[in-house]
């Protein structure tokens, strides 16, 4: 076996490995692995992208789902709008001022916020009042409205970049319609899950893609993720999203710079 394919299944691990350890990050990883390392195009890694981190969150939704951690009344109204924009976003790269390289530079934009949001989101300290007690913050009503516009905003991110979004679709479920960290984090997996399977069709009819490659790598990072969800239990989840954040950070800036 070729030697760069091996290397591409290792990687494809690590890929799975973030995605159990962290809940994201496998899709700002994927596409630079597959271009960079692989030499696929940039159309057809994000494509992949796209098959790799949807069925890794469905993984993903299983352990989510046994513990009642879906909101699905909430994924019922974010998910048909995330999808039409993930649809919308995957189409938009078919005009041909979109190269590559445009392409690549929203990529690295999305990877630099992606990258700052969990940097910051790791040094973020609990604020408690005289008594010790952890003081929340007052939710905001909500919004059916605000929530449509954000799906269908996080899903032209999804099918233009092929990013999962998670880094704003979780914020945004706390945010705007009220429910717990960890129900939004389980929500968000099943919205992801929707959004890269409307996002690969957008790009199914533009790209020739080779299949057995793509489902191999699929495999890998699945194995990757059910690994890296059994590490979470001896790993620091904060340290390691900094970490992450970091290394991401790093790479934003590899593609910038190799555009």
């Amino acid at each position: 076996m070729n030697i760069v394919i091996i290397i591409g299944h290792i990687l494809a691990i690590a890929i799975g490995l973030s995605l159990g350890l962290i809940g994201g990050g496998g899709s700002v990883l994927a596409v630079p692995i597959f271009i960079y390392v692989m030499g696929i195009g940039t159309k057809e890694a994000i494509a992949m992208s796209l098959v790799i981190v949807g069925t890794v969150s469905i993984i993903g939704i299983i352990p989510h789902w046994i513990k009642g951690n879906i909101n699905f009344k909430i994924a019922l109204i974010f998910t048909p709008s995330a999808m039409l924009g993930s649809f919308c976003g995957a189409r938009f790269t078919a005009f041909s001022f979109v190269t590559e390289t445009f392409q690549l530079i929203c990529f690295a934009i999305v990877m630099l916020l992606a990258s700052s949001l969990m940097i910051f989101k790791s040094r973020e300290k609990k604020v408690t009042n005289c008594r010790g007690e952890r003081i929340k913050n007052k939710p905001n009503k909500f919004n059916f409205y605000t929530i449509v516009l954000q799906g269908f905003g996080v899903g032209i991110l999804t099918g233009f970049v092929g990013v999962g979004g998670g880094f704003l679709i979780i914020p945004a479920l706390v945010l705007l319609a009220n429910i717990p960290m960890k129900e939004a984090i389980g929500t968000s997996l099943l919205i992801i899950s929707f959004n890269c399977v409307s996002g690969f069709l957008g790009y199914v009819t533009q790209v020739n893609l080779n299949w057995y490659l793509m489902f191999s790598l699929t495999f890998a990072a699945s194995l990757g993720t059910i690994l890296g969800a059994y590490l979470t239990q001896f790993v620091n989840g904060k340290q390691l999203q900094k970490v992450f954040g970091y290394f991401v950070l790093a790479v934003a800036v590899f593609v910038l710079i190799n555009r």
